[in-house]
């Protein structure tokens, strides 16, 4: 069955700079916001819970600010965002007060999403805000981002967010009406996907490159959202975004993309780990590895071929098959150097090696996640 928005519970929607800020005179699109902030407060007046993830706040002070070149460095970045952020969240306070509903700010990073306790410090302070009737607006917290350890677009940080308080869908406002086979602007034989079923190589190969202007997403990352959400049970739109009330649109009718959510169900902590987007090593395994884990077992040291990266016991890797391609994550039993010593070795030979035992798995299949 294709997702309606109309039966959906609880929502997460994400609005990209390009909706919420005219880069004429960097301010907010107030009509825009307006018609959005309608569109929510129907969605509260029967009884479902909304989620805004906000572009916007380093659009909103780059002019101000006179940082007016085309790519900003890090640092002016983040000064931007300081200034912004505040704006932001005043225009996201007035709109949907108007309508008489509460705005919430949260501003994550990377690491509030990958460290266990703070993800789940988070999900308790989501839902606490959502219990009070609240409409929590997130942005990345790009004050204190680094280049290495931030997002850097909000469509991942939304899926992450999805992931985390088991939302029913994920709609993500663009300036697109969904997955075309091309990219439209540039082929005029490029068909409109509907509805994606399963996200296959075939259709992560049409993503493009992220647009001018703005935007730091695009396409590609719209996908890689799209695994997140759906891996996590949560069916995700691309939708277009620059009618005045989107989401009455999108519920009414309006073309988009709709992705199917994943049949299979996953724990909360394997959603995590699925979910996980700055994994810190990989594994690469051989032919009898793949066909264990794919048979529900855990992964061997004897099944490992290569290591790379550095990370500490505990840490998310990726396990790529011998055609490279992604296998599973997981969560590394051991540390990058304990693990280059004892790939392809049998386990009861951990011990003489390491001069210590472990445990016989390098990822016990509760720590995996087939991908």
């Amino acid at each position: 069955m294709i997702p309606s928005l109309a039966s959906a519970q609880r929502i997460v929607v994400k609005i990209g700079s390009a909706l919420v800020v005219d880069p004429k005179v960097a301010a907010p699109r107030t009509v825009w916001l307006d018609g959005i902030a309608t569109d929510i407060a129907a969605l509260r007046g029967r009884g479902a819970d909304v989620i805004v993830v906000s572009s916007g706040a380093i659009a909103l002070a780059r002019r101000s600010l006179r940082l007016l070149h085309a790519r900003l460095r890090l640092e002016e970045k983040q000064a931007a965002a300081a200034v912004g952020q505040i704006r932001l969240a005043q225009a996201w306070s007035e709109a949907l007060s108007a309508h008489g509903l509460t705005a919430a700010q949260l501003l994550l990073t990377l690491n509030d999403t990958e460290d266990r306790r703070r993800y789940l410090n988070a999900r308790a302070t989501l839902d606490t805000l959502l219990g009070l009737g609240c409409i929590p607006v997130i942005n990345e917290n790009d004050t204190v981002a680094t280049t290495e350890i931030r997002f850097g677009d909000n469509d991942r940080l939304a899926a992450r967010v999805a992931e985390m308080v088991q939302a029913d869908q994920l709609i993500l406002l663009s300036d697109i009406d969904g997955l075309y086979t091309a990219d439209p602007r540039r082929d005029p034989g490029a068909a409109h996907l509907p509805v994606i079923e399963t996200i296959t190589a075939e259709i992560e190969a049409m993503g493009g490159e992220p647009p001018p202007g703005y935007s730091s997403g695009g396409m590609r990352t719209k996908l890689t959202a799209a695994r997140i959400a759906t891996q996590a049970g949560c069916a995700m739109a691309i939708a277009h975004g620059h009618t005045i009330r989107p989401l009455a649109a999108l519920q009414d009718g309006a073309r988009c993309t709709w992705f199917l959510p994943a049949p299979e169900g996953r724990s909360a902590r394997k959603r995590w780990i699925a979910g996980a987007l700055a994994p810190l090593g990989v594994l690469a395994v051989d032919a009898g590895a793949v066909r264990a884990l794919r048979a529900g077992r855990s992964l061997l040291p004897a099944g490992v071929r290569g290591v790379t990266g550095t990370f500490e016991r505990g840490d998310a890797v990726v396990v790529r098959d011998p055609d490279g391609a992604a296998l599973a994550r997981g969560l590394s039993a051991y540390a990058s150097t304990d693990a280059e010593r004892i790939a392809g070795h049998r386990s009861d030979e951990i011990e003489t090696i390491l001069g210590w035992r472990g445990r016989d798995e390098i990822i016990h299949r509760d720590d995996l996640v087939l991908l």
